[in-house]
């Protein structure tokens, strides 16, 4: 039981941590950038490892700071299942647009799940020394129609 607890309380600090990483910065200015293909890659990468049951696939795709908060695959692979069954069982991906948001590079993405129902994500990008890695995953809202 006090297991549980203790995993629960780290997988709710590592939820807020995460969705701090690409939560909206006041006052900075968002600027669209061309696409990335290898910012596209990771992020797909992760994808297709959750396709296939590859958590330590999808762990390698995680920040430094991800793999560190979390510690081990099974726990990052618990706090997607919960928080995340869109990217836990993803269906169709769409790679929406490149944000800059000062120095935070964000790459909005729609994801249809198994049941046909769209989620817009928003993943926080970081570059490392073995190329671009998941810093964060946010949940947005619905894109609005026609601006």
């Amino acid at each position: 039981m006090v297991r549980a607890i203790a995993l629960s309380v780290v997988l709710a600090l590592g939820l807020a941590v995460v969705a701090s990483a690409v939560a909206p910065r006041p006052l900075q200015a968002q600027e669209r950038l061309a696409p990335n293909p290898d910012i596209e890659a990771v992020i797909g990468g992760q994808f297709d490892a959750f396709r296939s049951d590859d958590l330590m696939g999808a762990w390698q795709f995680a920040s430094p700071g991800i793999q560190s908060m979390f510690g081990e695959p099974e726990r990052f692979g618990m706090m997607v299942e919960q928080a995340f069954p869109m990217v836990w069982e993803p269906g169709a991906v769409t790679f929406i647009d490149l944000q800059s948001l000062g120095s935070l590079i964000v790459q909005r993405v729609e994801v249809i799940d198994r049941n046909g129902v769209a989620h817009y994500l928003g993943y926080a990008m970081i570059q490392t020394e073995n190329g671009w890695r998941i810093s964060g995953v946010e949940i947005l809202d619905a894109p609005g129609i026609g601006v």
